[in-house]
Parts: structure tokens; C-alpha cells; sequence
């Protein structure tokens, strides 16, 4: 039998893994769907059993969920977005429940095959995984063709202003050093100058190329501060997050190779690494070092990314109620995967903690302002203290103020206008923040949201299919969004597997969706289900529903086939 995979020197004992396989399941904490839990211990099973090998995407789906031997996972999301849920529930399970277990299982992206560790060990990282598993690649790499060089110069040119004048910050504005503007704990990324691996002129070129565009992509992202330069470490005292990114260039022919790595300075540990091929040729060069490099700020620093859920668990060193202000961040997007209601308040009075704190800090203005919109469209604790849609509109612009170029602030602002009926006025803003960056998934996928509900359904479906796709993280809200997309589309099949994939089943606004999905597909038990929940969790929903459809979606065509689905669904609508 073949060795569990593990990741350290003390290996855990088959009845270790199974005993901690039991722990884990029998907990309230691992908070997943049913048939997850069974896809976590088929993973778990497979491996001990050493058949490892044998677990890809295709065999889970068959095996766990039934589907057909034709399945195809470019086609059918099923397993990466159920691998998403068991990834986030071991989070949640060892932040809440699992500190102390001997027992550390975790699943790396890039695969479904689960890691067993001591709680001694250092974490398993995900390129060791892929070492165990995978060959590694290799290539005979050689010179360029001389005309490669004329034309890269451009690109060199467009980096040496980040370099001429020596080591260059970039926060929440370009150039603030203070520290009150950024807040505590902002992680700071050290983008280190790529390394040319094939030593030629045309090499050394493109390297240079890709870090100056890393480096601009990156300074987008306002919930991090980038650094240019080298060498960069933590000042005594100094107790925040430092990562570095450093990249290795290959150019053989006109094939290139990127292989970007990211490092905890803090314990030297690699946290996460990949590989970016491309074909280098005349015309596509600029756009070349641009797809990469956006791909490169997408992985590490949106609000899902590597940094992020590399911080995420310093959330379990820290009391609950003695968060710093950057971890109320951390706390917040993780409220925002599951938009569960029990979390709201307390994030709320982190980030209410936060501003008082550090009032400067506009990322954490921008959350507040989501929190207090969240309060009122999925209306949680809606009492005399709640928050107004007024004060909501403020403490966005207050956001914006701070730091016009922050794309949180922006899409407060944008949801903002939208619940007060301003639709040009949000669709302009939510314009303005995705240029400024479109890599951030959580941004793009809310603006297609708000392209689609204001009748521009196909460019808005699309941006949050793209955003879905893109995102590391499953997210529940924006599958819920997939599920209109396809009900306004009348593939209402289609609309309900996105529903039941989506794990927001504590929002009102989820249920709702699926009782008109269920109301159009005829399945009147199930739906019944539904509308109880409704009765019992958001009745005022229900007694309002034409106005909260109304202040959601614009086209009156698309309110009356929403109606239609509730009607049929057997709720009662009130005449106009």
C-alpha cells in the first residue's frame, strides 16, 4: 500500500486520519453541504486507501454526485465549487473548533487530493502537493531571435520611471508613507526584479517588462501595500504582514516561461507558486506581459486571494473581540462568502471599532458602508438603530474622499445610488471602478450584477460568470446572481443547479430566488419548503415583495416573469 500523503517527517497513522475524518464530520463547525461532507470523505478514503491517483475531477463527479460518464468539468462547476465549500469549512473548523487537534488536513487548490500533517508541522503548501504528485517540467531553453529585442525595448521603457529614482511605496494612494492611512496590519508585498534565467539581451528585456507590469497591476489592489524593490525587511517592531513575490524568466525561441512565486518573509515559508507559458510574437508582446501580470494580481491580492487566506488564519491567534483593524477586513469577506446574518453584527462593530481607530483608513470606511446596505436590502435586525440608506450614501463618500482610486469605496458608492434609485449615476461609478481595476473579482462580479439587473443582462451575465470563474473562492452571492441570469433566460435547470450550488442559505434573498426558480420548474413540495422559510425568517419579504422586486430589478418586463415564478411558486402577490 502506498504512503498517505503528508507533508513533514512525522507521518499520521491511517487510524489518525480516519479518527480526525470523524472529528471533523461529526462537527457543527464543518458547516458544508451533505454531499460535500461525502466528497470530503471519498478524497480522505482514496487517499489512505493509496489510490491517490486515482482522484481527479472526473472521478468525483461520478462517483459522489452521479453524473454521467460523459461529464465534463469545463462544462459542469460541480466539483471545483463543492472543493471550494470543503476548503472553506476546514478553514472555519480549524479557526473555531480544531485549534487543538492533533490532526491537520487540508486541501491545496490546484487538486482535490487532501494533505495530513501534525499539528506540529509546518503547513502543507500547495507546490510541495503538486512536487509529490506531478512531473516536473523541464525544457532546453536557448537565445531569443535577435528581433525580439528591437521590439521589447518598448516595454523596458515603460518601467524605468519605478526605477530611476530608486525604491518606489504604493498604498492606499500613490506615495503615503502614513501609517494611519493604510491602517494596522496592511500586508506589504516586496515585488522583487524577475530573474533572467536565459541570460540573453531579449530575456533580461522581458523580465524587466513583466515586473514593471506586475508592479502596476498590483498597486491596484488598495487592501495591500506594494514595495518596488529589494532586500526589503521588517522593521523592529514592526508586526506586519511582509510577503515577496520574486519570478524566474525563461525565453526559448518564442516560447516564454514565468514562474512566479510567492514567500512569507515572516517564516520563510513558499506559499504559493505557478507557471505562465505564452508564445511571444511581434504584435501581441505588450498585451502578453499584460494578461500575465493580471493574472499573476489576481491570484495573490483580490479579496479571495493567496494573501489573503495566508492571513486569514492569524485570525485564530487573535481574541474575537481584539481584532485589529485590517483583520476586521479578513473577517468581513469572509462574512461576504456566506452572507450569514449571525456574523453581521459583529463585523460591523469591528469595522465601526476600526474607523474610530484609524480614520483614515478608506478600505475599512468602504466595508462599513457595505455592511450598513447589507443591513438594509437583506434586512438584518431592522430596529430603530439601523443604519439609513443616507448614512450609508456617507460613510461611502467618505470612503471615496479618502481615496478616489480604491475600487471597495467605489462600489459602495455604486451600490449606494442603486438602492436610492440612482441607476445612471451607479452603472457610471461602477464603470469608473472597473477600469481602474478589473482584476478585482468582488468588484466585477457586483457591477455585472448591477449591469444585468438594470436590463443589460448579456455584457452583466457574463462579467459575473467571468468573475466566478476567476475567483479562488466559491461565492455564494454571485452564484445566487448565475441563477437570475439563467431564470431570465428561461433555462430555469440551468438557474436551479446554480441556486443549489450557492451556500448563502441563511439570506432571504437566496430563497427567494429558488422559489420563483421552483415555481416555473413545477415542483410545488420543494417549493412550499421555501416559502415557509420565508414566512418564518423574512416575512416582510414576502408581505412587500412586488417593492423589494422592484427596487432590485428595472425592467418592468423582467419584474412580471419574477412574479410569475413567485406566483406559480404559490405565494401570494398584492394587486399594483
Amino acid at each position: 500500500m502506498e504512503d498517505v500523503v503528508q507533508d513533514g517527517a512525522s507521518v499520521p497513522t491511517h487510524a489518525d486520519i480516519l479518527e480526525q475524518l470523524d472529528r471533523i464530520r461529526s462537527s457543527s463547525e464543518f458547516d458544508v453541504p451533505e454531499r460535500a461532507r461525502q466528497f470530503f470523505a471519498y478524497v480522505v478514503g482514496e487517499t489512505v486507501g493509496g489510490r491517490a491517483n486515482r482522484i481527479k475531477a472526473y472521478s468525483i463527479a461520478v462517483e459522489v454526485y452521479g453524473r454521467s460518464c460523459s461529464f465534463d468539468p469545463q462544462i459542469d462547476p460541480v466539483v471545483r465549487i463543492q472543493a471550494g465549500l470543503i476548503r472553506r469549512g476546514l478553514e472555519h473548523y480549524y479557526l473555531v473548533a480544531g485549534q487543538n487537534d492533533p490532526i491537520v488536513v487540508t486541501m491545496p487548490k490546484g487538486g482535490y487530493v487532501p494533505v495530513f500533517s501534525r499539528r506540529t508541522e509546518t503547513p502543507p503548501s500547495a507546490h510541495r502537493l503538486a512536487a509529490t504528485y506531478s512531473k516536473q517540467l523541464t525544457a532546453t531553453w536557448g537565445r531569443a531571435p535577435p528581433w525580439v529585442g528591437l521590439i521589447l525595448v518598448v516595454a523596458a521603457l515603460m518601467g524605468l520611471a519605478l526605477y530611476a529614482g530608486g525604491m518606489f511605496h504604493f498604498g492606499d494612494g500613490f506615495g503615503i508613507t502614513d501609517r494611519q492611512a493604510a491602517g494596522p496590519g496592511v500586508p506589504k508585498l516586496v515585488i522583487e526584479p524577475f530573474e533572467d534565467l536565459s541570460g540573453t539581451p531579449d530575456s533580461a528585456v522581458i523580465a524587466q517588462g513583466l515586473t514593471d507590469e506586475v508592479i502596476g497591476q498590483l498597486a491596484k489592489f488598495k487592501e495591500i501595500v506594494v514595495v518596488a524593490g529589494t532586500g526589503i525587511m521588517l522593521a523592529a517592531g514592526d508586526s506586519e504582514a511582509l510577503f515577496a513575490l520574486e519570478g524566474r524568466v525563461r525565453l526559448h525561441g518564442d516560447k516564454l516561461r514565468l514562474n512566479a512565486r510567492l514567500l512569507d518573509r515572516n517564516s520563510g515559508s513558499v506559499v504559493w507558486t505557478n507557471n505562465y507559458d505564452s508564445i511571444v510574437q511581434v504584435q501581441n508582446l505588450l498585451q502578453l506581459e499584460a494578461d500575465i501580470a493580471q493574472a499573476v494580481a489576481t491570484a495573490l491580492a483580490q479579496p479571495y486571494g493567496i494573501i489573503f487566506q495566508t492571513d486569514a488564519a492569524d485570525l485564530a491567534q487573535s481574541p474575537p473581540d481584539d481584532l485589529e483593524a485590517y483583520k476586521c477586513t479578513l473577517a468581513y469577506y469572509r462574512y461576504r462568502s456566506n452572507l450569514n446574518p449571525a456574523t453581521h453584527a459583529t463585523v460591523q462593530s469591528c469595522l465601526q471599532r476600526a474607523v474610530q481607530r484609524f480614520p483614515n483608513y478608506a478600505t475599512a470606511w468602504a466595508l462599513l458602508s457595505l455592511t450598513y446596505l447589507d443591513e438594509l436590502r437583506f434586512r438584518y435586525r431592522l430596529n430603530s438603530t439601523t443604519p439609513s440608506l443616507d448614512v450609508a450614501t456617507e460613510t461611502a463618500r467618505r470612503a471615496v474622499e479618502l481615496d478616489p482610486q480604491n475600487v471597495r469605496a467605489l462600489q459602495a458608492e455604486m451600490l449606494s445610488h442603486y438602492f436610492r434609485g440612482e441607476i445612471t449615476a451607479a452603472l457610471e461609478v461602477g464603470a469608473r471602478a472597473y477600469s481602474i481595476n478589473p482584476n478585482d473579482t468582488e468588484l466585477a462580479g457586483e457591477y455585472g450584477f448591477r449591469l444585468a439587473l438594470s436590463g443589460q443582462w448579456k455584457p452583466g451575465c457574463k462579467l459575473i460568470a467571468s468573475a466566478v470563474s476567476r475567483n479562488p473562492q466559491p461565492s455564494g452571492y454571485f452564484e445566487s446572481a448565475l441563477a437570475v441570469c439563467a431564470y431570465i433566460d428561461k433555462d430555469y435547470i440551468t438557474a436551479e443547479r446554480w441556486a443549489r450550488l450557492a451556500d448563502v442559505r441563511a439570506n432571504p434573498i437566496y430563497h427567494l430566488i429558488l422559489t420563483a426558480i421552483l415555481g416555473q420548474l413545477g415542483k410545488t413540495e420543494e417549493a412550499r419548503s421555501e416559502r415557509q422559510w420565508l414566512a418564518v425568517h423574512a416575512p416582510t419579504f414576502v408581505d412587500n415583495i412586488r417593492h423589494e422586486v422592484a427596487v432590485r430589478v428595472i425592467r418592468r418586463e423582467d419584474q412580471l416573469h419574477l412574479l410569475d415564478g413567485f406566483k406559480k411558486a404559490g405565494l401570494s402577490i398584492p394587486d399594483e
